[in-house]
């Protein structure tokens, strides 16, 4: 890998696509080089591989250990796209004990950008934290029609997988759902809860879940650590 000082794409930045290039090439499997070794072989300043390996930490990508270096983040929990499951369910595939804690719920009149989506000019708000082997995973937000929300809060919501409560306790037939993920940043009240610094860059996800009738059952919108977690998805090439 070579940087290019007289290219228009900053030095920091080429740095850091090499350096995730690496990466996902195998060449750094566990660590990656000291700062003084990043500096010596690409010839560039301090600051600069500063901040590249800050925009990576940033991502998930890296992990910095004190006194140890620099690491290569393990992401011991994948979701394959594709099959409608639950957080529980893909936490405990991987072998690791789900977990839950209930932040706050009720009746609330949603952000105007939910009432867009959802059509909900009311509805049940249900917040929680998620954990994986008791380390706090990721910050969940449900909506629901209000009739819907209110028979939910009846059964466990503070621990209990509301996937469960919904096909099983009220007998709501689930069939499938539309999901965008994108990346984003914690916000300070949301950082506080993870017990991770503000900022921290995170994977979203957001989710239309929808019942055999084409009814919205559930707007689902989660923050996951992206040293945590991560989406797979199997492609394969159509032949004519």
């Amino acid at each position: 890998m070579e940087l290019d000082p007289k290219s228009p794409i900053p030095l920091h930045i080429q740095l850091k696509d090499g350096i995730q290039e690496l990466i996902n090439e195998g060449f750094y499997k566990e660590k990656i080089p000291s700062e003084r070794e990043l500096m010596d072989r690409y010839k560039v300043s301090r600051s600069t591989v500063r901040e590249a390996v800050s925009h990576l930490v940033r991502e998930g990508v890296l992990e910095k250990v004190h006194g140890k270096g620099t690491f290569i983040s393990t992401k011991p929990i994948e979701e394959w796209l594709g099959n409608l499951t639950s957080t529980t369910d893909t936490i405990r595939k991987m072998g690791m004990k789900p977990d839950a804690k209930l932040i706050e719920h009720g009746r609330v009149i949603p952000p105007q950008e939910i009432i867009d989506t959802t059509g909900f000019q009311e509805a049940y708000y249900i917040k929680r934290i998620r954990y994986a082997d008791d380390q706090p995973l990721a910050i969940e937000i449900q909506y629901y029609p209000v009739e819907i929300g209110e028979q939910l809060a009846k059964y466990d919501i503070d621990k209990g997988t509301l996937f469960d409560i919904l096909e099983q306790n009220l007998h709501i037939k689930l069939s499938e759902a539309k999901q965008i993920i994108t990346s984003s940043f914690l916000s300070k009240g949301d950082a506080e809860l993870l017990g991770l610094p503000e900022n921290t860059n995170v994977l979203n996800t957001e989710r239309l879940l929808m019942d055999v009738d084409d009814q919205l059952i559930e707007y689902y919108i989660a923050s996951f650590r992206a040293d945590m977690y991560s989406f797979r998805i199997n492609l394969s090439k159509k032949h004519t």
